[in-house]
Protein backbone atom coordinates (compact mmCIF):
# COMPACT_ATOMS: atom_id res chain seq x y z
CA UNK A 1 0.00 0.00 0.00
CA UNK A 2 1.11 3.05 -0.57
CA UNK A 3 -0.41 6.66 1.39
CA UNK A 4 0.63 10.57 0.63
CA UNK A 5 -1.34 13.37 2.46
CA UNK A 6 -1.20 16.78 0.45
CA UNK A 7 -1.05 19.92 2.91
CA UNK A 8 -2.93 22.49 0.75
CA UNK A 9 -4.65 25.34 0.62
CA UNK A 10 -7.54 26.66 3.69
CA UNK A 11 -5.45 24.64 5.74
CA UNK A 12 -6.83 21.64 3.93
CA UNK A 13 -5.50 17.88 3.90
CA UNK A 14 -6.30 15.42 0.81
CA UNK A 15 -4.99 12.32 0.39
CA UNK A 16 -4.07 9.86 -2.63
CA UNK A 17 -3.31 6.25 -1.54
CA UNK A 18 -4.15 2.49 -2.39
CA UNK A 19 -2.79 -0.95 -4.03
CA UNK A 20 0.52 -0.10 -6.34
CA UNK A 21 0.74 -4.18 -6.86
CA UNK A 22 -3.01 -3.95 -8.32
CA UNK A 23 -2.39 -0.61 -9.95
CA UNK A 24 -5.22 1.26 -7.87
CA UNK A 25 -5.77 3.89 -6.09
CA UNK A 26 -8.18 6.52 -4.22
CA UNK A 27 -8.17 10.36 -4.60
CA UNK A 28 -10.09 12.00 -1.48
CA UNK A 29 -11.16 15.65 -0.70
CA UNK A 30 -9.12 17.03 -3.87
CA UNK A 31 -8.71 21.22 -3.78
CA UNK A 32 -9.35 23.03 -6.88
CA UNK A 33 -5.77 23.60 -8.57
CA UNK A 34 -4.67 20.30 -7.07
CA UNK A 35 -5.79 18.06 -9.77
CA UNK A 36 -2.23 18.05 -11.85
CA UNK A 37 -0.96 16.64 -8.45
CA UNK A 38 -2.42 13.62 -8.34
CA UNK A 39 -2.21 12.79 -12.36
CA UNK A 40 1.03 13.36 -11.77
CA UNK A 41 1.67 10.67 -8.92
CA UNK A 42 -0.92 8.13 -10.17
CA UNK A 43 1.67 8.39 -13.23
CA UNK A 44 5.27 7.77 -10.42
CA UNK A 45 3.28 4.75 -9.06
CA UNK A 46 1.68 3.76 -12.22
CA UNK A 47 -1.40 3.67 -11.01
CA UNK A 48 -5.20 4.72 -11.98
CA UNK A 49 -7.19 6.25 -10.07
CA UNK A 50 -10.52 4.26 -9.61
CA UNK A 51 -12.53 6.59 -7.73
CA UNK A 52 -12.21 10.45 -6.33
CA UNK A 53 -14.22 11.08 -3.34
CA UNK A 54 -15.26 14.42 -1.35
CA UNK A 55 -16.00 13.74 2.32
CA UNK A 56 -18.84 16.23 2.04
CA UNK A 57 -19.30 19.41 0.24
CA UNK A 58 -17.21 21.73 1.30
CA UNK A 59 -17.79 25.00 2.19
CA UNK A 60 -14.15 26.78 2.88
CA UNK A 61 -13.07 25.72 -0.22
CA UNK A 62 -13.52 24.97 -4.03
CA UNK A 63 -13.48 21.29 -4.46
CA UNK A 64 -11.17 19.63 -7.53
CA UNK A 65 -12.81 16.29 -7.19
CA UNK A 66 -14.75 16.79 -9.93
CA UNK A 67 -12.54 18.14 -12.21
CA UNK A 68 -10.15 15.89 -11.52
CA UNK A 69 -12.52 12.77 -11.73
CA UNK A 70 -13.49 13.92 -15.52
CA UNK A 71 -9.86 14.56 -16.20
CA UNK A 72 -9.45 10.68 -15.66
CA UNK A 73 -12.71 9.32 -16.46
CA UNK A 74 -13.21 8.03 -12.59
CA UNK A 75 -16.38 8.69 -10.84
CA UNK A 76 -16.77 11.63 -8.29
CA UNK A 77 -18.31 9.82 -5.58
CA UNK A 78 -20.53 11.99 -2.85
CA UNK A 79 -22.62 10.15 0.26
CA UNK A 80 -26.21 9.16 -1.17
CA UNK A 81 -27.74 11.76 0.94
CA UNK A 82 -26.41 14.45 -1.67
CA UNK A 83 -28.64 13.18 -4.48
CA UNK A 84 -31.59 16.09 -3.57
CA UNK A 85 -28.55 19.33 -3.37
CA UNK A 86 -26.17 18.44 -6.02
CA UNK A 87 -27.21 19.22 -9.63
CA UNK A 88 -24.82 16.93 -11.48
CA UNK A 89 -24.25 12.94 -11.99
CA UNK A 90 -22.53 11.71 -9.41
CA UNK A 91 -21.78 8.03 -7.69
CA UNK A 92 -23.96 7.65 -4.46
CA UNK A 93 -21.87 6.19 -1.30
CA UNK A 94 -23.98 3.83 1.24
CA UNK A 95 -23.22 3.81 4.49
CA UNK A 96 -21.06 0.48 5.21
CA UNK A 97 -20.31 -0.02 1.48
CA UNK A 98 -16.99 -1.47 0.71
CA UNK A 99 -14.90 -0.11 -1.93
CA UNK A 100 -12.01 -2.54 -3.52
CA UNK A 101 -8.75 -1.01 -4.38
CA UNK A 102 -7.08 -4.07 -5.04
CA UNK A 103 -5.42 -4.97 -1.53
CA UNK A 104 -6.55 -2.06 -0.11
CA UNK A 105 -10.17 -2.23 0.91
CA UNK A 106 -11.81 1.52 1.93
CA UNK A 107 -15.33 1.18 4.34
CA UNK A 108 -17.66 4.32 4.21
CA UNK A 109 -18.83 5.52 7.62
CA UNK A 110 -21.81 7.95 7.05
CA UNK A 111 -21.03 10.47 9.80
CA UNK A 112 -23.30 13.33 10.11
CA UNK A 113 -22.87 16.07 12.13
CA UNK A 114 -20.59 18.68 11.23
CA UNK A 115 -23.02 18.18 7.11
CA UNK A 116 -25.52 15.80 6.84
CA UNK A 117 -23.99 13.72 3.94
CA UNK A 118 -20.49 13.89 5.96
CA UNK A 119 -18.84 10.45 5.62
CA UNK A 120 -15.03 9.21 7.09
CA UNK A 121 -13.39 6.65 5.61
CA UNK A 122 -11.99 3.63 7.13
CA UNK A 123 -9.33 1.65 5.55
CA UNK A 124 -7.59 -1.82 5.60
CA UNK A 125 -4.74 -3.17 3.69
CA UNK A 126 -5.23 -6.41 3.18
CA UNK A 127 -1.47 -7.00 3.26
CA UNK A 128 -0.83 -5.85 6.24
CA UNK A 129 -3.54 -7.76 8.11
CA UNK A 130 -7.31 -8.01 8.10
CA UNK A 131 -7.61 -5.04 11.04
CA UNK A 132 -7.74 -1.49 9.74
CA UNK A 133 -5.27 0.36 9.37
CA UNK A 134 -6.41 4.27 9.70
CA UNK A 135 -9.45 6.58 9.13
CA UNK A 136 -10.08 9.16 7.29
CA UNK A 137 -12.35 11.81 9.07
CA UNK A 138 -12.87 14.48 6.77
CA UNK A 139 -14.82 17.27 8.95
CA UNK A 140 -15.73 15.34 11.52
CA UNK A 141 -13.18 14.60 13.46
CA UNK A 142 -9.28 16.92 13.77
CA UNK A 143 -6.84 16.51 15.70
CA UNK A 144 -7.40 17.86 18.59
CA UNK A 145 -11.21 19.23 17.86
CA UNK A 146 -14.51 18.51 16.22
CA UNK A 147 -15.63 20.02 13.03
CA UNK A 148 -17.84 22.44 13.48
CA UNK A 149 -22.00 21.96 13.70
CA UNK A 150 -23.13 25.45 12.55
CA UNK A 151 -22.53 25.28 8.79
CA UNK A 152 -26.38 23.69 8.13
CA UNK A 153 -28.15 26.23 9.94
CA UNK A 154 -29.04 23.85 13.21
CA UNK A 155 -26.30 24.04 15.67
CA UNK A 156 -28.11 22.05 18.45
CA UNK A 157 -29.34 19.94 16.45
CA UNK A 158 -26.32 18.87 14.17
CA UNK A 159 -23.89 18.67 17.46
CA UNK A 160 -26.17 16.25 18.47
CA UNK A 161 -25.84 14.53 15.13
CA UNK A 162 -21.95 14.77 15.84
CA UNK A 163 -22.11 13.06 19.01
CA UNK A 164 -23.82 10.03 18.34
CA UNK A 165 -21.59 9.80 15.11
CA UNK A 166 -18.48 9.87 16.60
CA UNK A 167 -20.20 7.61 19.39
CA UNK A 168 -21.24 4.92 16.97
CA UNK A 169 -18.65 5.24 14.26
CA UNK A 170 -15.33 6.03 15.78
CA UNK A 171 -15.11 5.73 19.48
CA UNK A 172 -15.75 1.92 19.01
CA UNK A 173 -12.61 1.30 16.85
CA UNK A 174 -8.95 -0.05 18.46
CA UNK A 175 -6.70 2.64 20.09
CA UNK A 176 -4.07 2.04 17.50
CA UNK A 177 -6.19 3.21 14.53
CA UNK A 178 -4.84 6.68 12.93
CA UNK A 179 -6.66 9.66 12.42
CA UNK A 180 -6.41 11.30 9.54
CA UNK A 181 -8.54 14.71 9.30
CA UNK A 182 -9.73 17.13 6.63
CA UNK A 183 -7.86 20.12 7.93
CA UNK A 184 -4.88 21.11 10.13
CA UNK A 185 -4.44 24.48 12.40
CA UNK A 186 -5.91 27.73 10.96
CA UNK A 187 -8.95 26.34 9.00
CA UNK A 188 -12.04 27.94 9.60
CA UNK A 189 -14.30 24.73 9.69
CA UNK A 190 -13.31 23.93 13.64
CA UNK A 191 -11.86 25.78 16.64
CA UNK A 192 -8.73 24.55 18.59
CA UNK A 193 -7.63 22.39 15.35
CA UNK A 194 -3.95 21.38 15.89
CA UNK A 195 -1.00 22.18 13.60
CA UNK A 196 0.04 18.20 13.42
CA UNK A 197 -1.83 16.73 10.70
CA UNK A 198 -2.27 13.06 11.90
CA UNK A 199 -2.84 11.22 15.26
CA UNK A 200 -4.39 7.88 16.86
CA UNK A 201 -7.91 7.30 18.29
CA UNK A 202 -6.34 6.39 21.46
CA UNK A 203 -4.36 9.50 21.58
CA UNK A 204 -7.38 11.71 21.11
CA UNK A 205 -9.37 10.03 23.56
CA UNK A 206 -6.76 11.43 26.03
CA UNK A 207 -6.44 14.40 24.32
CA UNK A 208 -9.57 15.36 22.48
CA UNK A 209 -11.67 17.70 24.75
CA UNK A 210 -14.68 16.90 23.35
CA UNK A 211 -14.39 13.30 23.72
CA UNK A 212 -14.43 12.82 27.25
CA UNK A 213 -18.21 14.77 27.62
CA UNK A 214 -21.54 13.66 27.96
CA UNK A 215 -23.99 13.96 25.32
CA UNK A 216 -25.53 17.97 26.65
CA UNK A 217 -21.43 18.70 27.21
CA UNK A 218 -20.63 18.29 24.17
CA UNK A 219 -23.59 19.99 22.46
CA UNK A 220 -22.86 22.88 24.94
CA UNK A 221 -18.93 23.13 23.90
CA UNK A 222 -19.28 22.65 20.12
CA UNK A 223 -22.12 25.55 20.04
CA UNK A 224 -20.63 27.95 22.38
CA UNK A 225 -17.74 29.87 20.47
CA UNK A 226 -18.28 28.94 17.35
CA UNK A 227 -16.18 30.71 14.71
CA UNK A 228 -16.92 33.39 11.96
CA UNK A 229 -18.31 31.34 8.87
CA UNK A 230 -16.09 30.85 6.01
CA UNK A 231 -15.36 33.45 4.14
CA UNK A 232 -17.52 33.69 0.55
CA UNK A 233 -19.02 30.36 2.06
CA UNK A 234 -22.22 30.34 -0.27
CA UNK A 235 -20.62 31.18 -3.03
CA UNK A 236 -18.09 28.37 -2.61
CA UNK A 237 -20.81 25.90 -1.69
CA UNK A 238 -23.18 27.00 -4.45
CA UNK A 239 -19.78 26.39 -7.38
CA UNK A 240 -19.54 23.06 -5.84
CA UNK A 241 -22.68 21.59 -5.94
CA UNK A 242 -23.76 23.83 -9.17
CA UNK A 243 -24.34 21.54 -13.02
Amino acid sequence: MFFKQLATKESSLSYFFGCGGKGKAIAVDVVAGDEAWFVDEAKKANVTITHVIDTHVHADHYSGGRALAKMINAPYCLHESDKDMVKFPFQSLRDGEMIDVGNVVVQVLHTPGHTPDSVCLLVTDKRRGEAPWFVITGDTMFVGAIGRPDLAGKEKEMAAQLYESIHAKLLGLPNEIEIYPGHQAGSACGAGLSGKPSSTLGFEKRWNPALSMDKAAFVEYLTRDIPPRPQGMDEIVAANIAA
